[in-house]
């Protein structure tokens, strides 16, 4: 590969790291500002989101430049077809953490409610995720985007469980709708942002082995060690 194309895929391999430390803080940030209750940090996040969207178009614009200008192939052109994809992905996390945050607002202006679901656990699994698919992003890891995608179903659990808990708990107290709403949009959007975390891990795998594995049916052989 000639030296200038080297740089500019360095350059992008940069940006997309930029982008998921971004992203990965303000989801973390979102967490805490759910678990604490936090409205100021909970707007930090939503602040943020801002700078996530102009980067998510600054990466797409270099990875058009790239394919316009070099017409790169084989192992190049995977990595910035991947990088294409995971850049949506990210930047919809950044999305999903600011509508996270939105709800975190809401739900801190009334009192709790009681609802007996581990809300705080769904959302250290997805964020113990989002972390390890963009671990291995970075390090091209895929074992650890296997792992990812194998964690995917216990999410979708966790979510069948809150959606249950939260439909007894609107019939028992109806005065309570818009705080069960509210943590309703909060599981929601947890399942979401561990959808797109799988997406990235796919798209590792695709990176690293040209491995189209979207739509695979199962990935019980990949536990956590």
């Amino acid at each position: 590969m000639a030296l200038h194309v080297q740089k500019e895929i360095n350059k992008l391999k940069n940006a997309i790291l930029d982008l998921s430390t971004m992203v990965e803080d303000g989801f973390q940030k979102a967490i805490r500002s759910m678990e604490n209750r936090d409205v100021a940090l909970a707007q930090k996040v939503m602040e943020n989101d801002i700078k996530i969207d102009q980067t998510e178009i600054d990466v797409e614009e270099e990875c058009l430049k790239i394919l316009a200008l070099h017409q790169p192939v084989a192992t190049d052109l995977r990595f910035i077809v991947s990088v294409l994809k995971i850049n949506n992905d990210l930047e919809l996390i950044g999305d999903l953490a600011a509508n996270l945050a939105e709800r975190v607002i809401s739900l801190s202006a009334r009192p709790e409610n009681g609802v007996p679901f581990d809300f705080a656990g769904m959302a250290h699994k997805v964020q113990g995720m989002v972390k390890n698919s963009l671990d291995a992003m970075v390090n091209l890891d895929t074992q650890r985007a296997r792992l990812v995608c194998a964690q995917e179903d216990e999410v979708d659990t966790m979510c069948d469980e809150a959606y249950e808990l939260l439909r007894e708990a609107i019939s028992r107290k109806p005065e309570h709708l818009d705080n069960f709403l509210d943590l309703l949009s909060v599981s929601s959007y947890l399942e979401r942002i561990a959808d797109h975390a799988k997406k990235i891990a796919e798209d590792v795998i695709y990176t690293v082995e040209g491995e189209i594995v979207r739509h695979r049916k199962s990935w019980n052989t990949y536990t956590e060690s």
